[in-house]
């Protein structure tokens, strides 16, 4: 398989992820050849998102951003997100801006097996009593809520400040095929979170996040490691930020592409 047919898979999973969510939330979206788009009615502003699929074709990025254009002309708005995982998109003289650059990765199957880790025991290095971590897979709405609070807090999401319940994931979630997620704790209180999605050929990561107070701890890698471990064997995608990266090579992840998202 070479780098690019397994930098699609990675496009394909992004794509079928928000799909779920699009569904979750009773959005509207659309499934071009070569870009799928999702209407986040997430609040007034209304953004869209868009995320290209495909390398652009023997005509150039002219007519694919003429498509997305039309369509997001339809959709009556302004703000919107564009995922391009080609890097070949420019975008500045349109009055929008490169907000990141990040690496596409891939796990292959055959990847070393994930160890798995405790996290450090102690957020401060003080002695006293030991800390009790878990990680434990997401299955009902309370322990959703507990991630969606890790995920708004921990990264974090500005538009979703302050948390509110079931605004970023709504329990319709938990219902979609393929859909998983990771929770950890420390002391029984929500710390760190990871979720994947299951398109049948790739196995996505996303929203990997731990809260500020207990970051170097190795939360981040308990989560990750716990849902690969869940589904070995598999092909597994991810984008990483600057901060993650790390971490996701240290657990096998190879760099396929440079996604740039425009907004």
């Amino acid at each position: 398989m070479t780098n690019r047919g397994r930098l699609e898979q990675a496009n394909d999973n992004a794509a079928a992820f928000w799909l779920a969510q699009a569904r979750a939330h009773g959005w509207e979206f659309t499934v071009r050849p070569g870009f799928t788009a999702v209407r986040c009615a997430r609040d007034a502003a209304d953004t869209r998102r868009v995320v290209i699929t495909r390398p652009y074709g023997p005509d150039g990025v002219e007519p694919l951003l003429a498509e997305v254009a039309e369509l997001l002309k339809e959709w009556d708005g302004e703000r919107y997100l564009l995922e391009d995982p080609y890097s070949g998109i420019d975008l500045t003289g349109e009055g929008l801006e490169s907000i990141r650059a990040m690496a596409v990765m891939v796990r292959e199957p055959d990847a070393p097996s994930v160890a798995e880790r405790r996290p450090s025991e102690r957020r401060d290095g003080a002695p006293g009593p030991v800390e009790e971590v878990s990680v434990a897979e997401v299955h009902g709405v309370e322990e959703l809520a507990g991630l969606e609070r890790v995920v708004v807090d921990g990264f974090p999401l500005e538009a979703r400040q302050p948390w509110e319940r079931g605004v970023q994931f709504p329990p319709e979630l938990l219902a979609e095929p393929g859909y998983r997620a990771w929770l950890g704790r420390v002391d029984g209180e929500p710390a760190a979170a990871c979720m994947t999605y299951d398109n049948e050929e790739t196995v996505g990561v996303y929203w990997v996040a731990v809260l500020p107070e207990y970051r170097s701890k190795g939360l981040g890698r308990a989560v990750l490691s716990a849902a690969l471990l869940a589904q070995p064997g598999r092909v597994t995608t991810l984008v990483a930020t600057q901060l993650g990266e790390p971490l996701y090579r240290q657990l096998g992840f190879l760099e396929q592409g440079v996604t740039r998202w425009w907004r």
